[in-house]
């Protein structure tokens, strides 16, 4: 069974002495400092020209990774502190002896929330595709001998996710352990607390995907060891329990992309207005004040009652859930997605199906989705062919001015291939759509 104390470590890499929350400054509390340090970071920003749903639009109102993100960690934050207010309530030890608030698990939620796409590569799910596929069946193949089963693995599956607690926790020259968060807050972070092999070992929400690459695996146990997370996995393939705060961080995502992606449709026309403010309606039946509504004379007054609806009356429904279940999450017996055990299942899944069918295999998505797949499998074929050219082939004058143009994130000569590899992907990653652009355009000689 886990226990809250150890779930809401303050402990960051590097750290030689205990951290205990009574001695936590109350202007600066060490679950906010991970808010700040996260937003502060150049990976946060690049997200502003990330792909949520529509690729490159260049319409105002369009969510992009940025303000998805933004809106996640607020839906967190309210997630997290209603059900602190009724953790400790059940458990009162947190605060009279530890210190502990309900605003505390808001800020790790809301944090952890806030970094939930921060690795994500750009052009949305098609780059991780585009990345995996490059190593699978593309001319990365030829790596997949001089690589361990795990390894290849990392590559030919590429997850977000995983390159998201590389990015939190990597050592760069200089800032050793990353931007150093706490370990309640990168244990809320990661979904998928477990290594890429094996592949979907269970039906568990927790096995789902996979969350950590061979290069961070000795810092991740490092961490589910002093959160006290439950082992699942065996002495070989590392795998554990969820932390509990976890679940509530997916159900923020789950809030945010159902609802607001849907909006989203509505606005650009690719969902009729009527049609699907009825679905919307039919979520929010129970607190919807008919009068209120009628008298909205526009569109977007109408969709942003309903939204702000939706989004407290999943909130309510998503806290309540985690707290029935409480027992079974601190025994790692939990096995679903909160939305999953959710009275309004049937609602979400329509409004998911629409979204679906209307908004992310639309014409324009897709479209946009095949470009990026081609600008992300050449630009990895440029790097790899320059840095990791095939053994008895001569090198081209072409490779050699890539080289000089290789950024520094890369530190080619001092990694072995598994790490040079990963490195490559992770800098891909972490470009913009726009980067990805412009960058293919030099290498292809468009642009000067």
């Amino acid at each position: 069974m886990m226990n809250w104390e150890q779930l809401l470590s303050l402990r960051r890499a590097g750290d030689t002495n205990k951290r205990l929350r009574k001695e936590q400054n109350e202007t600066r509390l060490g679950f906010e400092v991970d808010y700040d340090r996260i937003i502060f970071s150049s990976a946060f920003r690049s997200l502003q020209d990330k792909t949520q749903v529509i690729p490159l639009s260049k319409t105002d109102f369009v969510h992009t990774r940025l303000t998805h993100s933004l809106e996640v960690s607020v839906v967190g934050r309210s997630l997290g502190r209603l059900a602190g207010q009724r953790i400790i309530e059940k458990h009162p030890h947190l605060k009279t002896i530890h210190g502990y608030q309900m605003n505390d698990f808001g800020a790790i939620v809301a944090a952890a929330a806030l970094a939930h796409d921060i690795g994500n590569p750009p052009f949305g799910h098609s780059g991780e595709k585009a990345i995996g596929e490059y190593f699978s069946i593309g001319n990365g193949k030829r790596f997949k001998n001089e690589l361990t089963p795990e390894e290849y693995q990392d590559l030919v599956k590429f997850e977000g996710n995983a390159n998201g607690f590389k990015i939190l926790t990597e050592d760069r020259p200089g800032i050793p352990g990353g931007i150093r968060l706490s370990y309640a807050t990168l244990g809320a972070f990661m979904k998928y607390p477990k290594e890429s092999l094996p592949h979907k070992p269970t039906n568990h929400i927790a096995d789902k995907k996979f969350g950590i690459f061979q290069s961070e695996k000795a810092f991740f146990e490092e961490v589910a060891n002093e959160l006290g997370l439950l082992p699942t996995g065996n002495t070989k393939n590392k795998s554990f329990a969820r932390h509990p705060l976890a679940f509530l961080v997916e159900a923020a995502d789950d809030i945010c992309y159902t609802i607001i992606d849907f909006e989203d449709g509505i606005n650009l026309g690719l969902i009729e207005e009527e049609y699907a403010l009825e679905y919307l309606i039919k979520l929010v039946k129970d607190s919807i004040n008919t009068a209120k509504y009628h008298s909205l004379q526009t569109r977007a007054d109408r969709l942003s009652y309903l939204r702000a609806l939706a989004i407290n009356t999943l909130i309510t429904e998503a806290v309540e859930i985690f707290l029935n279940n409480e027992e079974a999450i601190l025994a790692g017996e939990f096995h679903q997605s909160l939305f999953d055990k959710s009275r309004y299942e049937a609602q979400i899944t329509d409004i998911i199906k629409i979204s679906i069918e209307n908004i992310y295999q639309s014409e324009e998505v897709i479209s946009k989705e095949i470009a990026g797949y081609q600008m992300l499998s050449h630009l990895l074929d440029t790097y790899t062919n320059a840095l990791l050219p095939e053994k008895g082939e001569p090198e081209s004058n072409f490779n050699k001015l890539v080289l000089k143009l290789v950024p520094n994130v890369i530190e080619y000569e001092n990694l072995d291939l598994y790490g040079n590899l990963i490195k490559i992907c992770s800098y891909i990653s972490s470009l913009t759509d726009s980067n990805i652009v412009n960058s293919f355009k030099k290498f292809k000689g468009l642009r000067i």
